[in-house]
């Protein structure tokens, strides 16, 4: 977290009520702390400041009063060593006073008084040795206090010079205590008012945007940044940052990359360009549409990063040219006129972005629409088909949307995006279901009543500021049913983590198999009278090699604890004691023994087939799914992928649609629908629209539109590292080359995309379920 350090402090009251010296920088006297508490007049640099009241075994007086110039110390003291030296002799006087009658008395008597005169002396020199002795350590206590208020007030000392030349720009941190010299280039320090993190790091940081690049003197490429939501992903600390590149070089630039030296850097998901992680280097090239800066224009970049500790770029270079580095708010006006794209649908999200809300209270924006129609849409399985309630066979195609099961805490996307306008773009498009990957220990904390901050663009989206992340997830609800969407629950990890999915099973130390039934029971119940959710996807992908023993999904007869079947089974009735009128999706696995039936004993490779991670459902052969009378609610749901995720076996060699059918799909899950066992739905799809995958999509395609298989593509985020998305960098301007592929396999009548709502229609540009024909 960033020091707050930039208005400086002048009172040290500001730090605490009674702020205390660690013991390394606490004086000591005889081996004895020194407490002092003291009023510091106009000399000093502190005015009534309170230090550490800790007196105990002090050699000082308890309360030394410093006056503010050396005549009140004089006085001080001197009224300190009167009093002393009275006291010490105050039997002296009483001899003096009774002098015997005889000179040998006398001479006694004055022989004592010389004595004690002589000790009077010793004695004073003593207590002024003593005395100076305690001014040297208050002396000590005051420079030490004051470079605690300096280091304070003003930060570290050894930041670079703030002069920048046109060939190389050195590292501006506003919170250097050099914004105090007139002729700095630096930024001044008021605060900034964007908004903050919750741990207070980052937008109470230095600049304004006028101020940024503060001089005209300064001239190559200032970056200036900002951060505001943190948050824990996997142990990694994650932030949102958010960057504008300014060009102050004389001339234009185009084709730029940026590269950051990032401290303990470890992951990266950014927009608005490509982010590339190697090491603690970072390295970003743009977006086709902000590839040119203008000279005197900028852009503006944003990504999660995830580091180690607290975000700390240490460098910046630009077309490898070193660049100003500034912590501060971002410039509000973007002049840049090659920004202003021809693209309607980002120009259309801008003037959306400016928006200030609709003044609406959370209660009025959940409100349903008053077109929806409760109840009405719940779909049921006939066959391999799926039908709607009075048996018209309906087409599910539909489209991934992750983020809520990454710690973000809502959809990914929204820190460059609006909520209501994207699921209205997805509606437009045609999809008539998104799937909605999520964690259990999310929902979990949802139903305890703990709302994990949403991470989103807090300006773009302001109606969202005033709800916690599971109402903006009830808010997607209303907006998807405005839309003439439906919606399907997919518990993608256990773990709220970007990589949960990566973990075999749906448990975890931290989730346990009964939180994991815990997390469907309760979004079965909660949402059991809306019928937006229209269908629940168990569990993500859940895999195991034959070498990880019990940590390895496995698909049998038995109640082993790592028995997919069994816990999908058992899952599968949790939720429908709940809402009895929700599809149930269940994936396959990742292994199935050859030659055995359910037998994983042996650890041998060769003794299994393997497939993608939830696609293989080779076991439901021999071991079906069995929801007794909930039997008409079950779909089962592989995945499949293509060479570009990973070379498959089947995909070596010159592969075919031919040879797809017969190395992987027929037995993995399409034997499901040819049998006419239960409808399937291919979860996740998708990929890149290149080569080697390009054909591998093709195929996979016609596969879907010669069966009408129901579909979910994988993705509409741009941040899929190994497959990208529908949308660019910006998550607002489509992919029109991929959109019109997946296109031909949306449910479509007479140009007309059909939605699954009977009451209102799919987007603009769809129909409700009412008005289609069926299949």
């Amino acid at each position: 977290m960033a020091d707050d350090k930039d208005n400086g402090i002048s009172n040290l009251s500001e730090m605490g009520e009674n702020p205390n010296l660690s013991n390394d920088k606490n004086p000591s006297l005889n081996g004895e702390d020194v407490s002092v508490s003291s009023s510091l007049g106009s000399n000093g640099e502190v005015e009534n400041s309170n230090l550490s009241e800790k007196q105990d075994n002090s050699n000082l007086s308890n309360k030394e009063n410093l006056g503010s110039n050396s005549e009140e110390v004089s006085n001080s003291l001197s009224s300190s060593l009167v009093s002393n030296v009275e006291g010490e002799n105050s039997n002296s006087s009483g001899k003096q006073e009774n002098l015997g009658s005889n000179s040998e008395e006398v001479n006694s008597s004055l022989n004592s008084d010389n004595e004690i005169e002589n000790l009077k002396k010793a004695r004073t020199k003593k207590i002024i040795k003593m005395t100076l002795i305690e001014i040297g350590f208050l002396l000590l206590v005051l420079v030490i206090v004051l470079l605690i208020i300096k280091g304070v007030k003003g930060g570290k000392d050894d930041k670079p010079s703030k002069k920048a030349s046109n060939s190389s720009v050195s590292t501006i941190d506003s919170d250097s205590d050099d914004s105090s010299n007139s002729d700095s280039d630096s930024p001044d320090n008021s605060t900034s008012s964007n908004d903050s993190d919750s741990t207070g790091d980052s937008n109470n940081s230095s600049s304004n945007s006028e101020d940024n690049s503060n001089s005209e003197d300064v001239k190559g490429i200032i970056v200036t940044y900002l951060t505001n939501n943190t948050w824990e992903n996997g142990g990694v600390n994650m932030t949102g940052f958010e960057a504008s590149i300014k060009n102050t070089t004389g001339s234009d630039i185009k084709n730029w990359t940026l590269v950051l030296e990032i401290e303990g850097l470890k992951s990266c998901e950014g927009w608005n360009g490509t982010y590339t992680v190697s090491g603690e280097t970072l390295t970003i090239t743009p977006a086709e549409y902000l590839s040119e800066i203008n000279n005197g224009s900028y852009v503006v970049i944003g990504a999660n990063i995830g580091t180690s500790g607290t975000l700390n770029i240490k460098s910046a270079k630009l077309n490898g040219v070193e660049a100003v580095v500034i912590k501060g708010k971002l410039p509000e006006n973007n002049n840049n006129n090659n920004n202003n794209n021809n693209n309607t649908n980002n120009n259309n999200n801008n003037n959306n972005n400016n928006s200030s809300g609709t003044g609406k209270t959370t209660e009025e924006l959940l409100k349903r629409s008053s077109a929806a129609k409760s109840g009405d849409d719940w779909l049921f399985t006939k066959g391999n088909k799926i039908v709607d309630k009075s048996g018209k066979e309906v087409w599910l195609t539909g489209v991934n949307w992750f983020g809520y099961n990454t710690g973000t805490n809502t959809f990914d996307g929204l820190w460059n995006s609006e909520l209501v306008s994207s699921v209205k773009a997805i509606a437009d498009h045609g999809f008539n279901l998104i799937r909605v990957p999520m964690s259990a220990e999310l929902i979990n904390q949802w139903a305890s009543g703990e709302y994990p901050q949403a991470n989103y663009n807090n300006a773009y989206n302001p109606d969202l500021n005033q709800m916690n992340s599971q109402e903006i997830f009830d808010y997607f609800l209303k907006l998807s049913e405005e839309n003439g969407i439906k919606v399907m629950i997919d518990i993608h990890s256990a773990d709220t983590d970007a990589s949960g999915h990566m973990t075999n099973l749906w448990y975890t130390d931290k989730v346990s198999v009964n939180d994991f039934y815990s997390a469907l029971e309760y979004l079965a119940e909660r949402y059991k009278n809306d019928d937006t959710i229209v269908a629940y996807d168990l569990k993500n992908e859940p895999h195991g090699k034959p070498n990880e023993g019990d940590s390895a999904a496995i698909w049998n007869n038995s109640t082993d604890a790592n028995n997919w079947k069994n816990v999908a089974q058992t899952a599968a009735k949790k939720v429908l004691a709940k809402n009895p009128n929700v599809l149930i999706m269940v994936e396959g696995i990742e292994i199935y023994p050859k030659n055995s039936k359910g037998d994983y004993s042996s650890t041998n490779s060769e003794d299994y087939y393997f497939n993608w991670w939830g696609g293989n459902l080779r076991g439901v052969k021999d071991f079906p799914i069995n929801l007794g009378k909930y039997q008409n609610k079950l779909v089962y749901s592989p995945h499949d992928y293509g060479p570009t995720v990973y070379e498959q076996p089947w995909f070596k060699g010159k592969y075919t649609y031919e040879s797809l059918m017969s190395d992987c799909w027929s037995d993995n899950w399409f034997y499901i629908y040819k049998g006419n066992t239960a409808p399937l739905l291919i979860g996740e799809w998708g990929g890149f629209m290149k080569e080697p995958n390009l054909t591998w999509m093709t195929y996979m395609r016609r596969l879907i539109k010669e069966n009408n298989l129901h579909h979910t593509f994988w993705c509409f985020n741009a941040n899929s590292g190994d497959t990208g998305g529908l949308v660019l960098d910006d998550f607002v301007t489509w992919d029109q080359e991929k959109y019109n592929f997946v296109k031909e396999v949306l449910w479509q009548e007479k140009g007309k995309f059909v939605g699954l709502d009977h009451a209102i229609p799919l987007g603009e540009n769809g129909i409700t379920l009412s008005s289609a024909k069926g299949l």
